[in-house]
């Protein structure tokens, strides 16, 4: 298992980054890696999320030095969607199949979890401290909580498939969805906003090779960017607006930890504000 380590940033020193600082501090720039597990843990609400590719091999999920744990859900809980292929995912020897659109939820205190491939599978991850062991929950896309937000005029016609969240499974603090957009929108998330009593990530993919999507980072009145490939992720402290605009449509996982469980808890920035 790989682990890439970021420290939190305090939003002044922020403003001041250059690109290549920028994409250092706040981009996972390669999720996925063949026959590894491959995860970045952030200090900011210590989120931990990547990707997992099982192709010639099993993966298993391991604490270690790292979460002071002699396994990895010892005091977390992990949210799993896959965004490709086929594969399974074994919880304390209970199987569940997945394909492309399928989600997991697995509470606190799990010992074995195991991710096997079938047909070229890859599997994201997001992971926050629990209190309290909630029931693993198998969850398709067809049970996932759908709201369709947007519009043909603001180019943002959207589908936002919550998994993690309290309408469709418990959990202690993590909450993770999907959000695919429709065929010629380009746009999530705008108006924007912060919301200074969680953080999130993003992932975005489904992605031509040409493709990017120019994702807005930073203090409303200080905005940056950092362009984003297929199967990259960028982590989003709570002081930071978190949206984005492709060169096409795409379709992107975010994930929050913090506070609250509230999906609209939300500090709205008119866009007449941002600068």
């Amino acid at each position: 298992m790989k682990l890439d380590i970021r420290y939190a940033e305090h939003p002044e020193e922020a403003r001041c980054y250059d690109t290549k600082r920028l994409r250092e501090r706040f981009l996972f720039d390669k999720v996925f890696i063949e026959n590894e597990i491959n995860l970045c843990y952030t200090h900011v609400d210590r989120m931990v999320f990547g990707g997992v590719m099982p192709v010639e091999k099993e993966l298993r999920l391991e604490g270690g030095k790292e979460f002071a744990s002699a396994t990895f859900l010892e005091r977390r809980e992990l949210g799993v969607i896959c965004i490709a292929g086929e594969g399974s995912v074994s919880v304390d020897g209970i199987v569940y199949p997945m394909k492309k659109g399928d989600g997991l939820y697995i509470g606190k205190s799990v010992k074995d979890i195991i991710f096997k491939a079938v047909k070229n599978p890859k599997f994201y991850l997001a992971s926050s401290p629990a209190h309290k062991t909630y029931p693993t929950v198998f969850i398709p896309r067809e049970k996932a909580n759908p709201r369709k937000l947007g519009g043909k005029s603001t180019v943002n016609i959207r589908t936002i498939y919550q998994y993690v969240h309290p309408a469709v499974c418990e959990s202690c603090q993590l909450v993770m969805g999907m959000t695919v957009l429709e065929d010629g929108s380009v746009w999530n998330t705008m108006p924007c906003h912060t919301h200074e009593r969680r953080m999130e990530v993003y992932v975005y993919f489904d992605m031509g090779p040409d493709a990017v999507v120019f994702h807005m980072h930073g203090d409303p009145q200080e905005t940056r960017h950092l362009v984003l490939t297929n199967e990259q992720a960028v982590i989003s402290p709570s002081w930071s607006i978190h949206s984005g605009v492709g060169t096409s449509s795409y379709t992107f996982i975010w994930a929050m930890a913090g506070e609250n469980q509230d999906f609209d808890d939300m500090d709205n920035v008119q866009t007449t504000d941002l600068k």
